[in-house]
């Protein structure tokens, strides 16, 4: 077994589990609203389930700063939540949340898996990858079961197999387009169902948020996530497919009263962004059609825009909170 009791921790790690606290404590604030308010029993205890483990991750990565000498981040408080603010989301967004940020949550941690090197962070992640994955399920199976979770198209099966013969395979814009491949379906699928959860999320922050500099921001990213999935409809709609996603701005109920700090809302519209942007990227590189290219990098763009937009509302308002960086030698050196 590896002795690494004089091993410091690397940038990856410190970064990661310094990134995780952030993520667990700002899920913690939401979480416990929404058991405020929650009515079907099944999803409670999804919610539960959820909040449990998330609180555990606290724990255990406040251990590993103190462990290391590090100051434990600030992350998200309970000044950041207002358990008493009426319902915003209904008990089917909040399903379609723990679907999505599981999702994210599991990419996460992969890639903080792959970047450890000392075994207690392997362990760690490991560990919670499991947790996280037990959680996808048991969400994915809760909306199966609800009928609100929608399957992506089938495709029909070859009667043998071939192989692409024409540079057509490639075209996109002004030659002839071939079918979509199943992976271009899939990932048009996916994007379709998580911008229709961001709109839904936005819409809700853009009726609550107390500065109006931040309604703005947040009316402008409901406008892009929705004109995001209209693209990737019109997409599938042209190959005479279903979409699997649908609207959910109605599952956003009309109160005006915030149950979030409006740091703790761009910090979530910012987590969603950075998904997107890593998505997009995915999607561009299993997607031989160069129209499908074009379409990712031009939204890739987009967002990137409004996502630096975002960043400068939060440093001016003090609500960044410093990761974890290397020394500045040019600073260190002209003391």
């Amino acid at each position: 077994m590896e002795n690494h009791d004089h091993i410091e921790l690397t940038s990856a790690e410190i970064s990661t589990l310094w990134t995780s606290y952030q993520s667990d404590t700002m899920a913690i604030c939401g979480l416990k609203y929404f058991l405020g308010n929650v009515d079907d029993d099944q999803i409670r205890a999804l919610l539960e389930d959820t909040l449990t483990l998330m609180e555990q991750h606290v724990e255990d990565l406040t251990a590993f700063f103190n462990k290391e000498n590090y100051p434990v981040p600030q992350g998200f408080t309970k000044q950041d939540v207002n358990l008493s603010a009426p319902r915003l989301f209904s008990d089917k967004l909040y399903l379609e949340y723990i679907l999505n940020m599981t999702n994210i949550t599991l990419i996460a941690y992969s890639a903080a898996l792959i970047a450890a090197a000392r075994k207690d962070v392997i362990d760690y992640y490991s560990e919670n990858i499991q947790a996280v994955r037990k959680l996808h399920i048991q969400a994915k199976e809760l909306a199966k079961e609800k009928g609100v979770y929608l399957r992506a198209p089938q495709i029909p099966k070859p009667k043998q197999i071939d192989f692409v013969k024409k540079q057509s395979f490639l075209a996109g814009w002004f030659a002839d387009r071939r079918p979509l491949l199943g992976v271009e379906i899939a990932n048009l699928v996916f994007h379709t169902k998580r911008n229709a959860i961001g709109q839904a999320i936005i819409t809700g922050f853009s009726q609550v948020a107390k500065t109006k500099e931040v309604r703005r921001y947040f009316e402008r990213g409901r406008n892009i996530s929705g004109k995001h999935l209209e693209i990737f409809e019109s997409i599938l709609s042209e190959e005479n497919l279903a979409d699997g996603a649908q609207l959910l701005t109605s599952e956003v109920t009309d109160s005006t009263v915030a149950p979030f700090s409006d740091k703790l809302m761009m910090e979530l519209v910012s987590v969603l962004i950075a998904s997107g942007i890593g998505q997009y990227g995915v999607s561009m590189a299993a997607s031989p059609r160069r129209d499908l290219g074009t379409h990712y990098a031009r939204l890739t763009s987009e967002i990137a825009a409004y996502a630096e937009d975002g960043a400068n509302i939060v440093i001016e308002n003090g609500w960044m909170e410093q990761p974890p960086m290397a020394a500045d030698r040019k600073e260190l050196a002209n003391r």
